[in-house]
């Protein structure tokens, strides 16, 4: 089964590729997609659009595992995030059709064994699990391998949201 992981962002969306059979996890790609800071906000979620298309076409995922929102502070950003978030959504549902979602407690939970742990605890299981030589850089990568990792370990028909 071959998952991409997905932590949503409109200036940084990462993206992490694994493919899992039987017991064995592989990390296939890692990444972020990011998007100009001087284009329009609408010219910006097409250029996230146009980042998932390539990545589905190249890895041709089984399904799409995405972070769930957390409040944030910011108003505005979170609007932003939750539209570009909702292209991410609507790709996932086109073109490969199954999409999960985890909140960070899940993903934290799965992959560390307690849902409030350190980003460098995650960071470091991620890189333990995927038989990584470092620690993903950026953090939006490493953190959408684990939004993959966490979908890999957990029972799909269990805590989480499947569309």
């Amino acid at each position: 089964m071959i998952i991409l992981g997905i932590d949503p962002g409109y200036a940084i969306v990462g993206y992490g590729v694994i493919e899992k059979i039987g017991n064995t996890t592989t990390c296939l790609d890692y990444g972020v997609i990011t998007t100009h800071k001087d284009d329009t906000f609408p010219d910006r979620l097409v250029q996230i659009d146009d980042a998932l298309d390539y990545l589905i076409e190249k890895y041709k995922p089984d399904c799409l595992a995405i972070e769930e929102l957390f409040f944030q502070n910011n108003q505005k950003t979170a609007i932003n995030v939750a539209e570009a978030r909702g292209v991410i959504v609507v790709k996932a549902k086109k073109k490969i059709g199954k999409l999960f979602e985890y909140t960070p407690l899940q993903i934290k939970q799965a992959l560390t064994g307690q849902g409030r742990a350190e980003k460098a605890q995650v960071q470091y299981m991620v890189k333990a699990i995927l038989n990584l030589k470092e620690i993903p850089k950026p953090d939006d990568a490493a953190d959408a391998l684990a939004v993959a990792v966490c979908h890999s370990q957990t029972n799909q028909a269990i805590g989480n949201f499947k569309y």
